[in-house]
């Protein structure tokens, strides 16, 4: 088994890493119809998420800002798994995303390459960073006009 954690801690070293150095979808987005900002005041991440929503179905997601890298890789990541999804099934993603890097691992729920960022738990000071992202995510769907902080 331990052989196995060293296997995961080594993926989820990598994927934070390329993630980091080569974010998807890294742009502000001229047609989008959703968007909103998130900001976590103690280590300085900030980010804007843009959506373009057609229907009931995220078309296509980006994001802009600067951070750490488990917060650029975590909205990399983000914003690749969430395009193309409903609405609905992108804010059951976001609740189970949550309960995964903040308390435990939903039953039943494949999260495929986010998966990796389960292993944030691990560094309680850090699971902030990789939840911003998902928060902002949050926001922009419901219009809201807050800016989404994970204080």
């Amino acid at each position: 088994m331990s052989g196995n954690f060293g296997d995961l801690r080594e993926l989820y070293q990598e994927v934070i890493f390329d993630h980091n150095r080569n974010p998807r979808n890294f742009h502000e987005m001229a047609d989008a119809n959703r968007s909103a900002e998130g900001y976590n005041p103690l280590c300085g991440d900030q980010l804007t998420v843009y959506l373009k929503v057609d229907g009931d179905v995220v078309a296509d997601a980006s994001f802009v800002g600067h951070g750490c890298a488990i917060s650029t890789a975590s909205a990399s990541l983000m914003t690749e798994a969430v395009k193309g999804q409903p609405v609905d099934q992108v804010e059951s993603l976001f609740k189970d995303m949550h309960a995964m890097l903040t308390e435990s691992h939903p039953e039943g729920r494949d999260f495929g390459k986010l998966e990796v960022l389960s292993g944030v738990r691990e560094f309680p000071a850090r699971v902030k960073c990789a939840t911003l992202a998902w928060h902002t995510l949050h926001n922009a769907i419901a219009s809201a006009r807050d800016v989404a902080q994970t204080e």
